[in-house]
């Protein structure tokens, strides 16, 4: 024997089924940790930027000091170097490595270090080949080249876990004098 369905169950269900008042709170509660998850990942993304863009600031600024003197010395670059770790605030400069290197390619066209200082890296040794761009200098031209590699670590570690390198190398030309001396 079927059994009629109550009216009272069906009515109640009916009414709940075309309730739609709670629609928004379902989709805001299915939407919200999407929603944290990108701004979060956003927000760290921005950092890790904004810190790579002020490793270049500082490689820059170094390369452009180095490359405005008619001579420089071991100190002076020892502070252009502090400089380019004040460009990183708020960032720790601590992860930041530097080194800034005169090159010249010579009449066999190879292209050799004729002084270099590092803050956190390994001068480059005097008389040492480098390799250069192509059509970046001629013979008897100098150059400077400034290095630096910036050991991110986000905060969250959410989009970028672990250690992220940033580096980047910038080539200036003197501008009083054709070649910088250095004293150490």
């Amino acid at each position: 024997m079927v059994r009629p369905i109550s009216l009272r169950r069906w009515g109640l269900f009916g009414r709940v089924a075309g309730d739609r008042r709670g629609v928004s709170a379902v989709e805001f509660a299915m939407l919200a940790p999407v929603m944290i998850a990108f701004y979060f990942g956003l927000a760290e993304f921005c950092q890790g930027y904004m810190a790579q863009k002020r490793m270049g600031h500082s490689a820059a600024m170094v390369a452009d000091l180095v490359a405005q003197s008619s001579a420089v010395t071991g100190r002076q670059v020892d502070d252009m170097f502090n400089i380019g770790g004040l460009i990183m605030k708020p960032f720790s400069d601590g992860p930041l490595k530097q080194r800034v290197s005169s090159v010249m390619r010579d009449n066999s066209d190879q292209i050799r270090v004729v002084w270099s200082q590092g803050d956190g890296w390994t001068a480059r040794a005097v008389g040492s080949t480098l390799t250069l761009p192509a059509g970046l200098i001629e013979r008897g031209e100098t150059i400077i080249v400034a290095e630096a590699t910036y050991d991110y670590d986000s905060p969250v570690d959410y989009l970028m876990p672990g250690i992220t390198r940033f580096s980047h190398i910038y080539y200036l030309r003197p501008r009083i004098v054709e070649s910088i001396p250095y004293t150490p």
